[in-house]
C-alpha cells in the first residue's frame, strides 16, 4: 500500500472484511503482514486472532502500548446473517496500524512501542484474555481510541478521557413448586415470586450522585400449559454504573433484594453475576499527555466525556495496573454506533493517526 492516504486505504480494506469476535482471521492476517513489512516483532494467534507488534529502542524508557479492537457485529436481514463494521473497529485498527507504520519509519529514541490488535471487544472477551495471557505483562502505559457519535463529538473534536461506565448482568433462576391450577395452595408460583423480585429490584437504592441503573430485560416462565402453576422463572438484569464502587454496591444490594423477596413466599433464587466490564479509571499524567497531543493536532480539546456505554479496554488497567487514557474521536458519525446505517467522515482517520503519533513521540521520542 502507498504511504499517501495509507490509513484510508487500510480502512477501505478492513471495512470489506468484517469478522465477529474471535473470528477475525482475515483481519488479523492482513494486519500482521503489514506490521512485518514495517519491521516489527510480531506475535500472532493470541486468543486465536490477536496480534501484538513490538519495537524496542534498547534505551531505558516507558513501555507504551496503543490498542485497537478489530471485531465487527452480526446482523440478520431478511433471514440472512451479515457481518458489518458498525462500531468503527475497522477505523480504530486502521488508525493504530497507520501509526505503527509511521513510528517504524521514524523510529523511537527510548523505551518500547507496543501495538495491540485485540479481538472480541463486542463480546467482552478480548481485553480480559490478552491482559491475563502474560504477553504484555511488561507494558506500563496503554492508550485506546474510538470514534464517537456526533452527539458526543464532531469532526475536528476529541476528548483525552472517554469515561465509560461499568456494565454487568445478572441471571436469576427463581424456583418454586409446581402444582395444578385448581390447587394453588399445594404449589409455590414462581411467577409470583419473580414479580416480587422485580419489585424489589426496582426498590434498590444506591448513591444518587453517581449515574446507575438496574432493570429487568428478560422474564421467561417455564412451561406453556395454562393450568399448571410454574415452578421456574428466569430473569435477566442489565446493570450500569459510572463507577466500579457503585457497581459493587449495586450488585450486593440486588442479590440481597432478590433473595429475600422470593424467600418471602417460599421460593428460592439461583443468582449468577456476569463478569461484566469495569468502569474507566484513567491516569492523570496519561490524560494530560493525550490532551496535549489532541490540542497540537486539532487546536483544542474537549473535556472528559462521560458515556454510559461499557468497554472491555478497562480490563487492562484492572488486571495489569497499567496507566491508561482513551481518546474519544469526533468524526461526524451518524446516526449512531451499532446502527446498520452508521457512517462517518473518513477525515477523522487522519486526525486519529496524528494524535496517536504525537502521544508515542511524547513518551518515546
Amino acid at each position: 500500500m502507498q504511504k499517501k492516504n495509507y490509513v484510508e486505504q487500510v480502512y477501505n480494506h478492513l471495512h470489506l472484511i468484517p469478522e465477529t469476535g474471535f473470528k477475525e482471521f482475515e483481519t488479523s492476517k492482513f494486519i500482521a503482514e503489514e506490521l512485518k513489512k514495517c519491521g516489527y516483532d510480531v506475535l500472532e494467534g493470541i486468543l486465536g486472532t490477536g496480534v501484538i507488534a513490538t519495537m524496542s529502542s534498547e534505551v531505558n524508557g516507558p513501555i507504551l502500548a496503543i490498542r485497537a479492537d478489530m471485531d465487527a457485529l452480526e446482523y440478520e436481514f431478511e433471514g440472512k446473517t451479515v457481518n458489518l463494521h458498525t462500531c468503527g473497529h475497522d477505523a480504530n485498527s486502521s488508525m493504530v496500524l497507520a501509526t505503527a507504520k509511521e513510528v517504524a519509519e521514524v523510529g523511537i529514541q527510548k523505551g518500547k512501542a507496543v501495538f495491540i490488535f485485540q479481538p472480541a471487544e463486542e463480546i467482552l472477551g478480548g481485553a480480559d484474555g490478552i491482559s491475563k495471557s502474560g504477553v504484555i505483562d511488561d507494558v506500563e502505559e496503554i492508550i485506546g481510541i474510538h470514534l464517537r457519535p456526533i452527539q458526543e463529538a464532531k469532526l475536528g473534536e476529541a476528548t483525552p478521557a472517554l469515561c465509560h461506565g461499568a456494565s454487568n448482568s445478572i441471571e436469576v433462576t427463581v424456583r418454586g413448586l409446581a402444582s395444578h391450577g385448581a390447587r394453588p395452595h399445594l404449589g409455590i408460583n414462581a411467577i409470583d415470586a419473580a414479580v416480587l423480585a422485580v419489585s424489589a429490584i426496582n426498590s434498590v437504592k444506591v448513591d444518587p450522585r453517581v449515574p446507575h441503573s438496574a432493570k429487568v430485560t428478560q422474564f421467561n416462565s417455564a412451561g406453556k400449559t395454562h393450568n399448571v402453576i410454574p415452578d421456574r422463572v428466569t430473569l435477566v438484569l442489565d446493570l450500569r454504573a459510572q463507577t466500579n464502587e457503585v457497581m459493587s454496591v449495586l450488585i450486593e444490594r440486588l442479590v440481597e433484594a432478590i433473595t429475600s423477596s422470593v424467600k418471602s413466599i417460599g421460593a428460592t433464587a439461583e443468582i449468577v453475576v456476569g463478569p461484566g466490564v469495569p468502569a474507566a479509571e484513567y491516569d492523570d499524567e496519561m490524560v494530560h499527555i493525550t490532551k496535549e497531543a489532541i490540542t497540537e493536532v486539532l487546536g483544542s480539546t474537549l473535556a472528559p466525556i462521560v458515556t454510559p456505554g461499557g468497554e472491555d479496554f478497562h480490563y487492562y488497567a484492572k488486571n495489569l495496573s497499567v496507566k491508561t487514557a482513551y481518546v474519544g474521536l469526533g468524526a461526524d458519525l451518524i446516526p449512531g454506533l451499532h446502527n446498520p446505517d452508521m457512517k462517518f467522515d473518513t477525515k477523522a482517520l487522519e486526525h486519529g493517526t496524528e494524535i496517536l503519533k504525537k502521544i508515542v513521540y511524547k513518551r518515546l521520542g
